[in-house]
């Protein structure tokens, strides 16, 4: 089991929907956050792409010498970019931060968004172009520890003696995670990548998608790990969960959900449909969980406003932690989770839910080899005892 935790890139907040509350995301409040996951146990980060969004790769390079462990997921999208120069970019990450990086393939997202950078493809047309570069960028990479060039003529993209002269510190290249809904999008994550990421749907939903992809990568002699993206709203008890998640959209009005729902209803992405289907808009401030927990513990919530991962695991650390348990009996070993402000978030969730996963996990933690003390000591002689989980 590898949790990762998320840089903040598009803004942070305290409730979602306003600036009320908010926070100046900037690369001290980044720094900060890599900091806490790198220094809490989390095996890395996401860092999300877009728009909306800091560079991803720029936001990548300036957290390597603030971290010593955590890896970095970072959103790649074809199209803007030539395959050979991303592979020349993922080389030098990969290399400077001495492997620690992986990357995440987008396809998929706003007509719009995808018009602004130069993106006219129909939505099998990009799912083609990216199966297309993500073969020349892992054969660029993997032909590099050899010294050989690579040719490839495709029906969207061509290389000839395309070749990487500094090879990546991982091998055969770094790993490929990638998310998607559609069936073009399940095809292309049988046959090209290593670790296929669904958003947080229900169990059975879930179990449905897996099955699936791991039965067309069988088809083609591969096998692939998978994982899941969640929010994560965790406290003391599940009263207080469900009251920060009230907390969370306290300030929403249904003028900003609806704004936000006609919008997305303009993407052509499967998945961002799904998370639609999950909540249809719903919104009683009086009573936040109504219509919106779709699974026990599965709060669809998030989605009234905002795009792609729209649902939060909410609840006492127990029943986030069996939650958890629940999706990795289904296959799932990558927990790409994120909440909100994500500073907090980062250090209550390791706090609360970290000492009740597995074994193997709690025991490459940070902090397990040290000898504390581990919290405030008592009358300058009582040090804390550790708690037995």
């Amino acid at each position: 089991m590898k949790i990762f935790w998320f840089i903040p890139t598009h803004g942070e907040t305290r409730y979602l929907g306003t600036n009320h509350g908010a926070r100046q995301a900037d690369f001290a409040y980044f720094k900060q956050v890599a900091i806490a996951a790198d220094s809490l146990g989390y095996e890395g980060v996401l860092i999300p792409t877009g728009r909306s969004c800091e560079d991803s790769w720029i936001v990548a390079a300036s957290l390597i010498d603030a971290t010593r462990r955590l890896k970095f997921l970072v959103a790649l999208r074809p199209g803007l970019v030539a395959p050979s120069q991303s592979a020349r970019m993922a080389a030098t990450l990969d290399r400077l931060s001495g492997g620690r990086l992986m990357v995440n393939l987008v396809t998929g997202g706003d007509p719009g968004e995808l018009a602004g950078d130069g993106q006219f493809l129909s939505h099998a047309e990009r799912y083609q172009e990216s199966t297309e570069f993500i073969r020349i960028w892992k054969e660029i990479i993997a032909r590099s520890h050899e010294g050989e060039a690579v040719d490839f003529e495709g029906r969207h993209l061509r290389v000839e003696g395309a070749k990487l002269l500094y090879p990546t510190w991982s091998r055969p290249h770094p790993p490929v995670f990638f998310g998607g809904s559609s069936e073009a999008a399940h095809e292309l994550a049988a046959a090209e990548v290593e670790t296929y990421l669904t958003w947080g749907e229900p169990p059975e939903a879930v179990a449905a998608k897996v099955a699936d992809v791991k039965a067309r990568a069988a088809r083609l002699g591969r096998t692939l790990k998978f994982g899941i993206r969640l929010h994560v709203i965790v406290r003391e008890t599940e009263d207080e969960a469900w009251r920060a998640a009230a907390d969370l959209v306290s300030h929403l009005d249904e003028t900003t959900v609806e704004a936000a729902q006609r919008k997305f209803a303009q993407m052509d992405s499967a998945g961002q449909r799904r998370m639609a289907e999950l909540h249809r808009g719903k919104f009683n401030r009086a009573n936040v969980r109504e219509g919106l927990e779709i699974s026990p513990n599965l709060w669809a919530g998030v989605g009234l406003v905002r795009g792609g991962a729209g649902t939060a695991l909410v609840g006492s650390a127990q029943q986030v932690a069996d939650r958890i348990k629940e999706y990795a009996a289904l296959g799932l070993d990558h927990f790409v989770l994120s909440g909100y402000p994500h500073l907090d978030e980062a250090h209550r969730f390791a706090e609360l839910v970290f000492p009740l996963l597995p074994l193997e996990l709690r025991e490459r933690l940070p902090g397990q080899a040290l000898t504390g003390p581990f919290g405030e000591i008592v009358a300058n002689s009582f040090v804390p005892k550790v708690a037995q989980s």
